[in-house]
């Protein structure tokens, strides 16, 4: 039995999709359990550059089997032109790929009411993806979705739809939107599904079934500890949980089966939208860290905020999660730079704090405590051995795992899949 779970340790964005590419070679299965189309892994390979937003990035090995499980919420459209992607570029899905028929489906009205919202909110908006995500777990959780298995009966799908654009309509009319209707969603939706329904099928009994026969699972985190609904900086967050827990009820799966958990982090710090962001740089080296890391959203396309590494949340990371590893990615994006400098806690007011002292508005007012260390000037660009890179590599690594209190046993020195660092555990 060995299950393994990889999440994103800081406010997502953080290479996630690579470390995934990488252990899915030795993998049978990997999941996607929460989340949806906000989310975007970077997959650099033979085939190609892609980025994934809903189909599990371990596919691109042919002995691994994607699972989109029942936690993922679904843009048909997405998934549909996703899957021809990966079509095209000669990947086989033929019985590679499982999809729940329990996920919700991000229905027209959703980005509407998310793009709606926002705008309502004036200066107070929450800077979402306006993908419909917020809308569609609003569903969910208030007894209003529609999941992929209606799509299985017709009759019962046209009856629920009806249901919902008779309550969303007259939301939509008093913000002044046009109403929805109904015979163009029928028809794009059945036409959408036929698409997708050879691969609709209940994952749950099989992926239990395969940790009792010792097989090798991989539960593919999306965006980052920091963006989870109720650890995360509220409002600016998602709306699923990004915590270790939320496999349990995004994928059916028993705690007591994970043996690993890795948490992702970046050698430094980004954020995309609003929200505080203590170790933030305003000036000539976060635009460095930007231009030279390429950090602009994979799913949205906006410019990413950069700063320092923040090992006060990268340990509050640890801590809530249990990681048993960290992989550390874009080590090499640090390469020329004379000083590096890391978060070693926060003050207010004169008084050290913690993250979880407090709501947002408290965070925002926290000061840095930094860490100034060495930068090296050797490239340590596509280096795969640990005892190759430079003293000073080895010694910021050394004090990110003394300050967050965990072992790192993955190092990214590059884009490619090749260019990492695996060290013995």
């Amino acid at each position: 039995m060995s299950a393994h779970l990889i999440i994103g340790a800081q406010w997502g964005d953080e290479g996630k999709g690579k470390i995934i590419d990488v252990l899915a070679e030795s993998t049978h299965f990997v999941i996607r359990y929460h989340g949806g189309n906000n989310a975007g892994h970077t997959i650099i390979n033979q085939y190609g550059k892609f980025a994934m937003h809903l189909v599990p990035s371990g596919v691109f090995h042919k002995k691994t089997i994607g699972v989109i499980a029942n936690g993922t919420v679904l843009d048909l459209k997405v998934l549909v032109s996703e899957i021809e992607m990966l079509k095209n570029a000669g990947i086989t899905l033929t019985n590679r790929l499982i999809i729940s028929p329990r996920c919700h489906l991000i229905m027209p009205y959703h980005p509407i009411l998310d793009r709606v919202y926002e705008a309502a909110k004036g200066k107070g908006k929450t800077g979402t993806t306006g993908r419909g995500i917020g809308p569609v777990h609003a569903d969910k959780v208030s007894y209003n979705g529609i999941r992929l298995s209606d799509l299985l009966h017709k009759e019962v799908f046209k009856e629920k739809l009806a249901v919902q654009l008779a309550v969303k309509n007259k939301i939509l009319k008093a913000l002044g939107e046009k109403p929805l209707k109904q015979s163009g969603i029928e028809e794009e939706f059945l036409s959408l599904f036929e698409k997708i329904k050879p691969f609709v099928k209940e994952p749950y009994p099989i992926l239990n079934q395969a940790i009792k026969k010792g097989k090798v699972l991989l539960f593919e985190g999306a965006q980052g500890v920091f963006l989870d609904n109720d650890w995360g900086t509220y409002p600016f967050v998602t709306a699923s949980t990004t915590l270790s827990g939320g496999v349990v009820a995004g994928a059916g799966i028993s705690p007591k089966h994970i043996t690993k958990i890795i948490g992702v982090a970046k050698a430094y710090t980004t954020r995309v939208g609003d929200g505080p962001f203590p170790t933030e740089l305003l000036d000539s080296t976060g635009e460095a860290l930007r231009s030279k890391g390429g950090e602009f959203g994979a799913t949205t396309g906006r410019p990413r905020r950069c700063g320092w590494l923040d090992a006060t949340l990268l340990r509050f990371g640890v801590e809530i999660n249990g990681f048993t590893d960290i992989a550390i990615t874009k080590l090499d994006i640090l390469d020329g730079f004379s000083e590096i400098k890391i978060c070693t806690g926060y003050t207010m007011g004169g008084k050290i704090v913690n993250y979880f002292d407090g709501d947002t508005s408290f965070f925002a007012k926290v000061k840095p405590i930094y860490k100034t260390m060495k930068g090296w000037k050797k490239k340590v660009a596509g280096i795969t051995r640990y005892e190759d890179l430079p003293k000073e590599a080895k010694t910021y690594i050394s004090e990110v795992e003394k300050l967050a209190g965990c072992r790192v046993s993955y190092i990214s020195t590059g884009a490619k899949r090749h260019e990492i660092i695996k060290r013995a555990i």
